[in-house]
């Protein structure tokens, strides 16, 4: 009986520990699925393409921050061209009006930065925007202003920086695809977690 008490709490923590990591794993999957693509060279290329729906994509070896979120997403079997367009074409309205579009693009707008973050708060869940880095979890969508009007959204990694004070982010703001520690070096506007 002492025996069973003495390890009681270490078995108590495992199954916390363990149920934790399943509700989380979705979301490790996708950070996992995000640093993949570091791996891959891309050139920052802000064109508009005309691409195929469902599933659509720019040519791999291009792309823009957008675009580390839209096929992190289709790693996970998500096709974020999919989910904008058919949440715009049924709630024009309240999507952002930046652009002037007066319906519909499948070609370019889940590739905004406004849309996807219309679109998180819409379909996903929307978390705190705070100065603690504990708040932002592996898998988690950050959006910043960079200035002039500017925006910009990353992919919160598993790994953390060198001090362990704080997890990497995956995006890409003009040189590739790439995993830096650059959390807070710019103004954060958005926060999101999404697992359809």
């Amino acid at each position: 009986m002492r025996l069973f008490l003495r390890l009681l709490p270490a078995v108590l923590m495992s199954l916390i520990s363990q149920s934790l990591f399943a509700q989380d794993s979705f979301f490790i999957a996708f950070a996992d699925s995000a640093y993949q693509l570091t791996k891959l060279r891309v050139q920052y290329d802000p064109s508009y393409f005309s691409i195929n729906y469902p599933n659509g994509d720019i040519p791999a070896d291009k792309g823009v921050c957008t675009d580390v979120v839209i096929r992190a997403y289709r790693k996970m079997g998500i096709d974020l061209q999919k989910e904008v367009h058919e949440d715009m074409k049924a709630n024009f309205e309240k999507y952002p009006k930046n652009w002037g579009l007066s319906r519909t693009d499948k070609n370019i707008d889940h590739r905004r930065v406004p849309n996807l973050m219309k679109f998180f708060e819409r379909k996903g869940t929307m978390k705190d925007i705070s100065e603690n880095p504990d708040d932002y979890l592996p898998g988690d969508i950050v959006c910043w202003n960079l200035g002039g009007g500017i925006t910009h959204i990353g992919i919160v990694s598993n790994q953390t920086n060198w001090r362990g004070s704080r997890h990497k982010i995956i995006h890409n703001i003009g040189g590739g695809q790439v995993i830096e520690d650059m959390l807070f070096d710019y103004e954060i506007i958005g926060h999101y977690s999404y697992p359809k």
